[in-house]
């Protein structure tokens, strides 16, 4: 665990992340009421307030500029970094990402975690498998099935505001927008078939 929290804080700090920070959920009414969801889930109430990580700090970044700036995706932002994916994330459009949140990351063993950290090419066909190259919100949860950019599919079912990602990853909060994605953060990392 305190290997894990170090790595986390040696992050790079204008990294990317895949995801899109807890912060951003608010921001989707505000900045983007036209266009956006409203965002849902039982994780939306503890976005903070204020700051870089809020909602207004984080509405006008991409979403790898965005995640970087949220606490709660430092190891997200960090295997985005060392994939060399956060440029590839910030310029495309109208993407999805199902985000794994560092306690979805901490679930894994720090030993296999260290291991992909250090592997590119897997660290990339994973993270590539929580990215959509479309918008998709609530409305398209319900019984979705979605090729990844990794190339595999993911499934989505639920109903309301309870949904799950590949019947395992519940969606903690989701319809948070960026700039160039919403995101949908998930308690589990997703695992791409072999």
């Amino acid at each position: 665990m305190t290997i894990n929290r170090r790595f986390k804080g040696a992050a790079l700090t204008g990294a990317g992340a895949l995801l899109v920070p807890l912060a951003l959920v608010a921001a989707a009414p505000a900045a983007q009421a036209d266009s956006a969801a409203e965002p849902f889930g039982p994780a939306c109430a503890s976005l903070p307030a204020s700051g870089q990580a809020s909602a207004a700090g984080m509405a006008d970044d991409p979403v790898a500029t965005a995640a970087s700036n949220n606490p709660e995706l430092s190891t997200l932002t960090a295997a985005v970094e060392a994939a060399g994916l956060v440029d590839t994330l910030n310029g495309a459009e109208n993407i999805t990402v199902f985000a794994p949140t560092d306690d979805a990351f901490d679930k894994i063993p720090q030993a296999d975690l260290d291991k992909l950290l250090n592997d590119k090419e897997a660290l990339k066909s994973l993270l590539t498998y929580h990215v959509v190259d479309e918008k998709v919100t609530v409305e398209d949860l319900p019984g979705g099935t979605f090729t990844t950019l990794q190339g595999g599919q993911l499934t989505t079912s639920g109903s309301g505001e309870d949904f799950k990602v590949n019947d395992s990853a519940k969606i903690l909060c989701g319809d948070l927008e960026t700039k160039n994605a919403t995101v949908q953060l998930v308690d589990t990392v997703l695992m791409p078939p072999s």
